[in-house]
């Protein structure tokens, strides 16, 4: 006589609901593990970042105290050393012509002629900054522009041979070492547009930059439409300026260098809307800082920034300290005429054929 077959055993309902909870705490525990999991993969992302970051920073973390200031300092600075409070011992002309020879002279005087006609100036990329926008067609007449940023070495031609104050930064009135062909900074507006009339030049109008680092097609940046950072000198990769013309493969479509990255180049003109720009005009209005009127907001160094009829001065290219796409050829920067900084920097231009 066969066995019969009995079947699968019956479960209880107690066996159920005690199955339900053990799958709700499985279900719930699996949840738990993968936020912490989540929690300490953004946590050493976040480290790593910070380590990253550390690495490209341009001091020694220990002296970053000695690195903050409050708003306004480095302004309070660099006017005391332009009403000449600090040294102004520098180069003789001599010494000044001896810092490089003829042949790296004649490279750094280099000016590259840049056709007139229309280019494509402004942009309607979504995430671009509300004051590069709107995209336009702008025509420039043919020009003539500086194939590098100016030097510490033409600089201190300049200074030799007018007895203008050096830069803040130059111990002594001297070049710091082995910084002669890097682009010269701390250099306020006043000081570009003096020494490009010196020069027999003028500084670039806006459009003329944008020209020369666009092109006729709109690019992005001088080489193309894409973020390269093997192309230039930007955001701390290597923590100060660079000697012009390292990065060959960043160049203009005409040959010009360094127009992304290295240091924000003074250009001549006003910071101003665009026409049909939906940037807020207040982005365009000068603002200073009014000693406050009561001695309780003195004391506490609390001032409010009201209106003036001056006006920012437009800056481009981004720095070594910028935002990569902040190095866009469109991308549009300002700052008061007599501000200097350890990034700013400039180009001469001229018209064609003069």
């Amino acid at each position: 006589m066969k066995a019969g077959f009995a079947g699968p055993p019956r479960i209880t309902k107690a066996q159920v609901t005690t199955r339900k909870r053990y799958l709700s705490a499985t279900l719930v525990t699996c949840v738990v593990l993968a936020f912490l999991g989540g929690t300490i993969h953004v946590l050493t992302l976040g480290e790593n970042r910070m380590r990253d970051m550390r690495s490209k920073i341009a001091y020694d973390e220990n002296q970053v105290k000695d690195k903050l200031r409050a708003a306004g300092q480095d302004l309070f600075i660099q006017t005391e050393h332009e009403l000449r409070l600090t040294s102004t011992e520098s180069y003789s002309v001599a010494e000044a012509e001896a810092l490089l020879t003829a042949g790296e002279w004649q490279e750094l005087d280099t000016m590259i002629t840049v056709p007139g006609g229309k280019f494509v100036m402004g942009t309607d990329f979504g995430r671009a900054d509300v004051q590069d926008k709107p995209q336009h067609m702008q025509t420039v007449s043919a020009f003539q522009i500086d194939k590098y940023p100016v030097t510490n070495a033409q600089y201190a031609r300049f200074v030799a041979a007018t007895g203008r104050r050096p830069p803040l930064h130059w111990k002594n009135g001297r070049i710091p070492a082995r910084l002669e062909k890097h682009p010269v900074t701390m250099v306020s507006w006043f000081d570009a547009k003096k020494y490009a009339e010196w020069a027999g030049k003028r500084l670039p109008t806006e459009a003329e930059w944008e020209r020369a680092a666009r092109g006729t097609d709109g690019r992005r940046w001088p080489w193309g439409n894409n973020m390269d950072p093997e192309r230039l000198n930007t955001y701390y990769q290597v923590g100060s300026t660079t000697m012009v013309g390292s990065y060959t493969n960043g160049a203009s479509a005409e040959g010009v260098m360094d127009l992304a990255g290295n240091v924000s180049e003074w250009v001549a003109d006003d910071f101003l809307p665009y026409p049909e720009t939906e940037a807020p005009k207040e982005m365009f209005q000068a603002k200073v800082a009014q000693v406050p009127a009561s001695a309780a907001d003195r004391s506490k160094q609390v001032a409010e920034f009201v209106e003036t009829e001056e006006r920012y001065k437009a800056m481009r290219g981004g720095s070594w300290k910028s935002d990569p796409f902040s190095t866009s050829a469109y991308h549009r920067n300002f700052s008061w005429p007599n501000f200097a900084s350890d990034f700013f920097g400039f180009r001469c231009a001229k018209s064609a054929g003069t």
